[in-house]
């Protein structure tokens, strides 16, 4: 598989911001829709240039982005690049189902020949006692 470093290097960023806790609430709740930095700074118990702090963060990363609405500047959250984080996170989910699978299938013929074969010595004696 071809590694391309841009795209790495852009997931790395997007991992560390969600590292913090405060920008994955921040992400939550841009999941419903559009926020200015004062509304996203009401739940927290930081100042709102914190917030902004977190917002660059989130920014830089890829994902969120800021538009111009008079004087507002809400905050939007970046599907596109969330979608990215899924995809990646979802291929190795698929391999590691797909052999979760795969042993599940070896266990169950395990069970069937075991259920299949004829009584050991050590059974037919443990039922005589």
């Amino acid at each position: 598989m071809i590694v391309d470093p841009k795209s790495e290097e852009r997931l790395d960023r997007a991992f560390m911001a969600l590292a913090d806790p405060i920008r994955r609430r921040i992400i939550a709740r841009l999941s419903r829709g559009s926020a200015t930095v004062n509304e996203l700074a009401e739940p927290f118990e930081i100042s709102k240039q914190a917030v902004s702090k977190h917002i660059q963060v989130l920014e830089q990363a890829g994902l969120v982005t800021r538009t111009r609405d008079a004087q507002r500047r809400p905050v939007h959250l970046n599907a596109v690049e969330l979608e990215r984080m899924t995809s990646w996170i979802d291929r190795y989910r698929l391999i590691h189902e797909q052999q979760f699978r795969s042993l599940d299938a070896v266990l169950g013929a395990m069970g069937a020949s075991d259920a299949a074969a004829p009584p050991s010595v050590d059974t037919i004696k443990e039922k005589e006692q």
